[in-house]
């Protein structure tokens, strides 16, 4: 007896309150409706919101009451069932035309609050007293409502019946063997109502004026169409206000449910899993796609080449030759090549910081605009890119990722050329030998330079008939020839050598130059195109995994 008392009470403390889950899924479904808006329809972010305030206004007033309201159509007997539910003739009765053109109250108990009512905006109230049909139930709590007619002529009836039914705790739809298959009660509300099964009890009013066989018959058929429905878990009762069949049967019913206290927190709940599957529909709940790598190289490698990427890449390749050759080339014709511009410098790269325009500048380079078959491919992967990344998103969500993705590209022309303005090209360093090679042409220059200068010395004393210079000689020649001649053939043979390694060299800071402009180029890519469309994306798994909570 004891470990039964133990581990009942075990399981009542691991019981959650359905008030903590209801809760938890509101604040969900907020977190959705704010991250689906301007991404989904209005209609479906708005009923979200709706819900959750609904359920913040529902939740604060009189907690402990329980509010059930009976609908029905002209003649089924709502208000005689009302009457007899509350042993007192309060609602007028009418059979050919509606009688109920505003809602009544009857209230149980003290729990039944006034401001409740107020929400509900019901003016016409009646606290049930003692020595009725109720006496034998334990009805505190109770509110009960008469709605109007649900198929009546007058729109403000039908306005008041759409309106109560959107609030109240528990629906009775109260249906009589004539009209109980009228496709204006089972289309506009039995139907949609599917998920609020929990919270509903459909009563075939009338079946006193019914054999027991035709009875039978018309509660078998009713069932068949609720199950066709999906209101397999809603109850069928029989009863007739005229005479009191059947309505202790569902007093009993209506008092099992004030005492769970549990019937607001469940329509509650079903209203929030209706907006959220009415939000899921319209904002998707498919996992987010992923942009792949090679989507993304694609994007990189056509925004290099439209960035002049390759151009620049030459230039470099061609400058370090020209830069090569002026400075370990022989003087003469290194002189000569002086004349020729500095490909960097005509594209106004390469030449420091100092020639960098200002962040304001709106053109940073002299780079040739992009051609239109360049300016087709860009365009061609940055729809591929727009493509992938809304790949299975509902069309508000696919849309957004479209316009992140062409605003996001609008100005890209300036940030490639200021990020390849911005490049550092590496081109003053790994040149020191240049330094030594130089400093030989020069000696080897100055040779030649004294060699011709001894045999002008020669040529104008032989000329004027003077003593000749000392005879002098290397190897068997004449040293000013060799001077002259070795310093010619040595200058051209060093600059020759040097010229492999000028090459060599032109052919890694181009390779280089090229690696860290198409990084450049990615970062801008990444900043500017893919970061913003991740952004969206991450949005929309934002609101995924919200809705998914939000269904509990």
């Amino acid at each position: 007896m004891a470990g039964s008392l133990v581990t009942r009470g075990r399981s009542l403390l691991q019981r959650r309150d359905p008030t903590t889950a209801l809760v938890d899924r509101v604040r969900a479904l907020r977190e959705a409706a704010d991250a689906c808006e301007g991404r989904v329809s209005p209609e479906a972010v708005d009923e979200a919101y709706r819900v959750g305030n609904q359920v913040d206004q529902r939740m604060a007033l009189s907690g402990g009451a329980t509010v059930v309201a009976l609908a029905g159509a002209t003649g089924s007997g709502k208000s005689s069932t009302f009457n007899a539910l509350t042993g007192a003739e309060l609602a007028t009765v009418g059979v050919r035309r509606p009688t109920t053109s505003v809602s009544m109250a009857a209230t149980w108990g003290p729990d039944a609050g006034e401001e409740l009512l107020d929400w509900l905006q019901v003016r016409r109230r009646h606290v049930v007293e003692t020595g009725s049909l109720t006496d034998a139930v334990a009805l505190d709590g109770l509110v009960l409502l008469d709605l109007p007619d649900h198929d009546s002529t007058a729109a403000e009836h039908r306005t008041e019946v759409d309106r109560l039914v959107a609030l109240v705790d528990v629906l009775v739809w109260v249906v009589d063997p004539q009209k109980y298959a009228d496709a204006a009660l089972h289309d506009r509300y039995l139907r949609p109502l599917a998920g609020h099964a929990a919270v509903m009890l459909v009563v075939l009013n009338q079946v006193d004026t019914l054999t027991s066989d035709a009875r039978a018959a018309c509660l078998r058929d009713l069932r068949r169409l609720l199950d066709a429905e999906g209101l397999e878990r809603v109850e069928v009762l029989g009863v007739s206000a005229a005479t009191g069949e059947g309505l202790d049967v569902l007093l009993r019913r209506l008092a099992h449910v004030v005492a769970g206290k549990r019937a607001a927190a469940e329509r509650l709940a079903a209203d929030v899993g209706r907006a959220t599957d009415r939000l899921a529909s319209a904002s998707g709940t498919e996992p987010a796609p992923e942009l792949s790598r090679r989507t993304v190289s694609t994007l990189d490698a056509q925004l290099g080449e439209a960035a002049g990427v390759p151009v620049v890449t030459r230039a470099v390749d061609q400058a370090w030759r020209l830069r090569g050759g002026l400075a370990t080339g022989w003087p003469v014709l290194a002189w000569v090549a002086r004349f020729k511009p500095d490909p960097l410098r005509r594209l106004r790269l390469g030449g420091g910081a100092k020639e960098i325009a200002s962040p304001t500048g709106t053109s940073r380079t002299s780079l040739p605009a992009r051609s239109g078959v360049q300016q087709a491919r860009v365009d061609s992967a940055l729809r591929t890119l727009a493509d992938e990344a809304s790949t299975g998103l509902t069309r508000g969500w696919s849309d957004a990722v479209r316009a992140t993705t062409r605003s996001s590209s609008a100005g890209l022309s300036d940030a490639l050329d200021t990020a390849v303005a911005t490049t550092d090209l590496d081109l003053d360093r790994h040149r020191g030998w240049w330094g030594a090679v130089r400093v030989l042409q020069w000696v080897l220059f100055a040779g030649v330079l004294v060699g011709l200068g001894w045999l002008g010395a020669a040529f104008l004393l032989a000329y004027l008939q003077l003593p000749p210079l000392p005879k002098v000689t290397w190897w068997g020649f004449p040293a000013p020839t060799v001077l002259v001649v070795g310093g010619v053939v040595a200058g051209l043979l060093v600059a020759g050598l040097a010229r492999i390694g000028v090459v060599v060299g032109a052919h890694r800071r181009a390779r280089l130059a090229r690696q860290r402009l198409l990084a450049a180029v990615s970062r801008v890519s990444a900043q500017q195109v893919v970061a913003p469309v991740r952004t969206e994306l991450e949005r929309y798994d934002a609101a995924r995994s919200a809705i998914l909570r939000a269904r509990g």
